[in-house]
């Protein structure tokens, strides 16, 4: 079903420019309702007289007629103080409401008398301001509230139809302009798609305002959606704060309101509450009243600039704070724990996002719009963090950060996160995508800016030049060469459709090869406070190009990149022809697939701009661009002899994978083997994954990748181990259950066994521990790689080391591990010695006060190859307090990375399905992540028929999480199928053997 075009800003497929609202539908007519026939019991026919008798039916067929109307309107549920519907909102309904009795254009005609029938709001109303008053209750979490809402009427209606989900309602009042109240003919609610109804008895005028009065209450529930509640302990004293999550649908859940992203409005909020616990929102407090009667005190807050309802929040805890100032006089708070706090865990991002303030108000010539932004950092949340504007909130692991035992890496991690937030103040809160279709509009941007912001901070960790390649494209690239893929951006039209659209697909598929702060000025001035499609963001690319004098399309290239699903590889080949001279080349596209029988009948085609380079021993000679367009082209480059190579996609900047004849791919090792410089180390690491993963889809033969990693010894940059690292622990996790396995975990060490003797060990030296700006970024994760990769393979020395500080730590209850290793020392330690040793890092789980030291020692339990202990873990981190919430997926999916303990997760997956859905489900990105996590690893015909019976049994609610995972593991069993001989042969090879 296409978009309702008579929705706001809704254009097919997103296009068209914000704020442009289409014209809505004619004023709602009379539902239609089929006849009903009334029987009449034979003798009572024959005891009335004719009059008699139709007065009788006359007066059944308006009461069937008015049933009708109910179950039309509320599927059973009345008006008043009905709920807003607990059981069926979480049902998928009928996006039209039809019976099945109905032909299509029946069920149109009703679904148009009965807008809330349709998945989006009708467009005959909008929201100018929402003024929300709430008293939270703490003591029995639950709120009550009115809001009252001032609407501008665009088009003739009976209806207002707006969004609400388990709110009950009390009173609802409609006033016309200058006073006067208007009489409401019923009000209900509309579970299956979530919405509200009210019905008048009179229509509302166009261009006129009027204002919605609706009181309500509802549960603070102990869930990570809406306004939901979480707690943490703080002297052995459990302590409770509640804090909003409203993305992407959720504000319906804690007010009425027109809950999709084109219907931005000004917010003024006021909050009620007990004294002991401090509120924030979006905007500083304007008003503080003094204590009531009950002793209670209630803040209002200035009201907010225009945007969408899932970017309101609030917070309502007892928690202290830090701050600082920017140079232009934005107050910026954090939020957290008092021991936090006083402990300086949240002065790292603190003094960060001060100079992100300033470094995005100069890059996109852009002022920060709000007089304040607090972070919050909270225990719990179903994200690693939400950027509400003026109140980003944090789960703890994300924004915490104790010097003393933090990796860099963790570090790393930490900084990003922040700065993907911040950036979001522009790109998300700002500037809005239209509809969730284009939500990479803001997510794309965001995790761009992760690695450019990152470099603005920490120049020397060189992210966007490289780590952008292995961390993001080449992630993505995994998902997006599946048949299960989708376009980065696809039509959504239920909300349940939404939440499918946050994926990695989204986040990650954007790479901004041409950036032009102007452009970027210009696409946020002009839609400032307000919504853009895909096609605003083209046409000011193509403009700053023109203004270059490069007179690009941007919108025709880049439709076949967001439209279709996927990327190409490009197969490169030296021309054979006697009738052409050397310096041809052709050049084919297809587009990439991992599952053979799906490249069969695909037709898909991008216009891609290649750059070719032509290298010899000594030198990288000549590079061109070339645009291909065509299935197959020919192209002139450089002059080639017999000894020169060729590469394409110098650095990475495309977003395809290249493949080569095997004459070339042998010239190409020969060149890495003897002089890798001559290649750069990202075209290194580029190399490395593209062999890789075209050999795992059946391009390549299994030697080549193989092959070309035997230069690792001599690799001294970091960037094309993690490349390798990263498809080593693919195939790792193919073979680990493997009888010749040992062949492949020789194979790893001998490449990695020089480099990491002479990497050694970090220290503790003063002035270092724990602070990654003292030191080499690069040199670190690089030694930090080669140790992961020595103890996850079985070298000796690696193990002795790591259950020497282990041991020493036990011993004499000092913590001497390096914080950059600790992750990998503590599940060495577990998983080789004994349960002395898992119940030692059990204790300092809990004992432990740095949520950074907590998540690794965590996952250290999950290491252990005591099946034993890892049920046990598996039990109490869902059926116990023990484990926070949101680490519960981690501990279920890092069980399931353990060979020893993946049976048993499957299992415990399966058997626990019904308790994980219900408590992760509605947060569809974290259900897709468990999914995802837990079958990622399985790879055996059983397992993959243990997974078909699983989705026939149980796919409901896991979005296309289910169809992926069936897929991956179908690509795992057909690997083992075609693959896996050959790659033993090819390891079985005395050394010096070719590829083959």
């Amino acid at each position: 079903m296409g978009l309702n075009d008579s929705s706001p800003g809704a254009v097919r497929n997103g296009r068209g420019l914000s704020e442009q609202w289409a014209e809505a539908a004619a004023a709602a007519a009379r539902p239609r309702t089929t006849e009903r026939h009334v029987t009449v019991h034979k003798r009572l026919v024959l005891g009335f007289a004719l009059s008699v008798l139709t007065l009788i039916v006359v007066t059944a067929v308006a009461v069937a007629l008015g049933v009708r109307f109910e179950e039309c309107s509320s599927g059973g549920g009345g008006g008043g103080r009905e709920r807003g519907g607990e059981a069926g909102s979480r049902g998928s309904a009928r996006l039209n409401g039809s019976r099945g009795e109905r032909g299509d254009e029946e069920a149109g005609a009703a679904a148009a008398a009965q807008p809330w029938r349709n998945s989006r709001l009708p467009g005959t109303l909008r929201p100018r301001h929402y003024d929300l008053r709430l008293a939270v209750h703490m003591d029995n979490f639950t709120f009550s509230g009115d809001v009252s809402l001032e609407l501008e009427c665009l088009n003739a209606t009976r209806f207002i139809v707006l969004h609400a989900d388990r709110l009950e309602k009390s009173r609802v009042q409609l006033s016309r302009p200058g006073g006067g109240v208007m009489r409401v003919h019923r009000h209900f609610p509309f579970p299956a798609n979530q919405m509200y109804v009210v019905v008048l008895h009179r229509e509302l005028k166009p261009m006129r305002l009027y204002r919605l009065n609706v009181s309500f209450e509802a549960a603070i529930e102990d869930e990570l959606l809406g306004f939901f509640r979480s707690s943490y302990t703080l002297q052995r004293e459990r302590r409770y704060l509640a804090v909003t999550q409203f993305s992407p649908i959720h504000a319906r859940k804690a007010f009425p309101c027109f809950d999709e992203p084109v219907y931005k409005a000004t917010f003024s909020l006021t909050l009620r509450h007990d004294p002991q616990y401090t509120s924030l929102s979006n905007m500083p407090v304007e008003s503080a009243a003094p204590p009531d009667e009950d002793g209670w005190i209630t803040n209002r807050f200035a009201r907010t600039p225009r945007m969408s309802t899932y970017y309101l929040a609030w917070a309502v805890c007892n928690f202290t704070y830090r701050e600082t100032q920017t140079d232009s006089g934005v107050a910026i708070r954090l939020y957290a724990r008092p021991d936090a706090i006083s402990s300086g865990a949240g002065d790292y991002a603190l003094h960060i996002t001060k100079r992100l303030l300033g470094f995005y108000q100069d890059y996109f010539k852009v002022q920060y719009s709000l007089p304040k932004l607090d972070l919050l950092a909270v225990p719990k949340h179903p994200y690693a963090a939400m950027e509400n504007w003026g109140l980003s909130v944090f789960v703890e692991q994300k924004i915490l950060l104790d010097a003393d035992v933090s990796s860099s890496s963790y570090q790393m991690e930490l900084t990003m996160v922040v700065v993907h937030e911040i950036c979001h103040q522009w790109f998300g809160d700002l500037v809005t995508p239209v509809w969730w279709e284009d939500v990479w509009l803001k997510e794309g941007f965001a995790h761009y800016f992760e690695y450019v912001g990152t470099d603005f901070l920490f120049p020397k960790w060189n992210m966007e030049k490289q780590r952008f390649l292995t961390d993001v494209l080449h992630e993505v690239m995994l998902l997006d060469g599946l048949s299960s893929s989708h376009p980065i951006s696809q039509e959504v039209e239920q909300a349940t459709d939404i939440d499918r659209v946050f994926d990695w697909i989204a986040y990650k598929k954007l790479r901004i090869s041409y950036t032009s702060c102007l452009c970027f000025q210009d696409y946020l001035l002009s839609h400032m406070y307000g919504n853009a499609a895909r096609d605003d963001l083209w046409r000011k690319l193509s403009q700053a190009m023109r203004s270059e004098g490069r007179d690009i399309d941007i919108g025709e290239m880049m439709d076949r990149w967001t439209l279709q699903m996927g990327y190409p590889v490009l197969t490169v080949s030296r021309n054979q022809s006697e009738q052409l001279p050397t310096h041809y080349i052709t050049v084919s596209q297809e587009h990439f697939l991992y599952g053979e029988d799906e490249r069969k009948n695909n037709s898909l085609q991008w216009q891609v701009p290649l750059t070719v380079a032509v290298g010899n021993s000594s030198a990288v000679c000549s590079e061109s661009l070339l645009w291909i367009n065509n299935k197959t082209e020919i192209h002139r480059v450089g002059q080639m002899d017999d000894g020169s190579w060729l590469i394409g996609n110098i650095n990475q900047t495309g977003y395809f994978r290249v493949n080569y004849d095997l004459q070339n791919w042998k010239l190409l090792i020969q060149q890495l083997h003897t002089n890798p410089q001559i290649i750069s180390v990202g075209n290194r690491a580029g190399l490395i994954d593209d062999a890789f993963n075209l050999a795992r889809a059946g391009y390549l033969p299994q030697g080549v990748p193989l092959q070309l990693i035997g230069y690792l010894p001599e690799e001294p940059s970091f960037l094309p181990w993690h490349a390798a690292s990263r498809a080593l622990y693919q195939l790792d996790k193919l073979l680990d259950r493997t009888d010749d396995y040992r062949l492949f975990s020789d194979y790893v060490l001998k490449q990695v066994a020089a480099r990491y003797h002479q990497m050694g060990w970090p220290t503790n030296g003063p002035g270092v521990e724990g602070n990654v700006l003292q030191a080499s970024y690069q040199t670190e994760e690089l030694q930090r790689e080669l140790i992961m990769l020595a103890c996850s393979f079985g070298n000796k020395q690696c193990h002795r080391q790591a259950v020497a500080y282990i041991s020493d730590w036990i011993s004499s209850n000092k913590n001497r591990i390096p914080p950059n290793i600790r992750d990998i020392v503590y599940c060495t330690g577990v998983s080789l010695m004994d349960e002395d040793v898992w119940e030692f890092i059990w204790m300092k789980f809990h004992s432990s006060n740095a949520v950074s030291e907590k998540k690794i020692l965590l996952e250290a339990l999950t290491c252990s190859d005591n099946t034993f202990l890892l049920n046990r873990l598996l039990n109490l981190s869902l059926t116990s307090d023990l484990v926070p919430e949101q680490d519960v997926i981690d501990v279920i999916i890092h069980v399931g990375r353990n060979p020893q303990g993946r049976n048993l997760a499957w299992r415990y997956f399966r058997e626990k399905w019904d308790v994980l859905n219900a408590r992760y489900g509605e947060a569809l990105f974290m259900n897709s992540r468990l999914i995802g996590g837990v079958t990622e690893f399985l790879n055996t015909e059983r397992e993959l028929n243990e997974l078909k019976d699983f989705i026939q049994s149980s796919g409901v609610g896991a979005g296309p999480a289910l169809p992926r995972a069936l897929e991956i593991v179908e690509g795992n069993v057909r690997w083992h199928r075609l693959h896996r001989r050959q790659f033993y042969q090819w390891l079985r090879k005395p050394p010096g053997a070719n590829a083959g």
